[in-house]
């Protein structure tokens, strides 16, 4: 009798787990349905995205030369810059969420640290971009100025980048901000290899946003620039 009470105490214990909720009977069946429920966010966030994507690629089958002409007018430089820092934040965050499920609570709040600076770096730089195009009267509207035969075209060009990178950048202040609410909760100590799902929900959110990034940036300023040299 005391034995078969040894055997299940240490999964009455891992069932009773501070951070394991009432609707859930184990910590893995939290995970896995944490899990779930971020990637079906994700898909959510990727159809809303597609939308913008597909009225990029459509027009961009339409005027083919103003599309041209409006991505020589983005800035390669910073857009590179913007890229390498998103592609290293990604590393920061990975780190983070290595950090937390080896139990690491310093480690992990130091590599958060360096995922919401790098963040914060790229708004910096898109936001020197946003007020060279606003000098530049290149910002959509009645003070919308371009020289050339297909300034309208390109006028819906940068339409389409001020949505696209808005939204994008939009989503990268949501993810300052919950990735600094993660690293205070890191700071507290409150998460252990047994439960670190906060911080790695936070990493699959970064991941995604950099992710779109990665398919923005030779979009708007890559490919279309080729073939205006071309």
């Amino acid at each position: 009798m005391s034995d078969g009470i040894a055997a299940h105490a240490p999964l009455h214990e891992h069932a009773h787990h501070p951070a394991l909720q009432h609707q859930f009977n184990t910590m893995e069946q939290q995970q896995e349905t944490v899990t779930l429920g971020m990637w079906l966010f994700l898909i959510t966030e990727i159809m809303f995205f597609g939308g913008l994507f597909m009225a990029y690629l459509l027009y961009r089958v339409w005027y083919p030369e103003a599309w041209a002409e409006g991505s020589v007018e983005l800035d390669v430089v910073l857009g590179g810059l913007n890229t390498v820092v998103l592609i290293g934040s990604s590393l920061t965050m990975a780190l983070a969420v290595r950090s937390a499920q080896v139990g690491a609570p310093r480690a992990t709040v130091g590599w958060l640290g360096i995922t919401i600076a790098l963040g914060a770096t790229f708004l910096v730089v898109k936001g020197f971009e946003y007020a060279h195009k606003f000098q530049a009267h290149h910002v959509p509207g009645p003070d919308f100025v371009f020289e050339g035969p297909h300034a309208r075209q390109v006028q819906i060009f940068l339409s389409l980048y001020f949505a696209m990178t808005g939204l994008h950048a939009l989503h990268m202040v949501i993810g300052i901000g919950l990735l600094s609410v993660i690293a205070w909760m890191a700071h507290r100590r409150r998460f252990t290899p047994e439960w670190y799902s906060p911080v790695e929900m936070s990493g699959l959110y970064w991941h995604f946003v950099d992710i779109v990034w990665i398919f923005l940036f030779p979009l708007l300023y890559l490919v279309d620039r080729a073939h205006h040299f071309v």
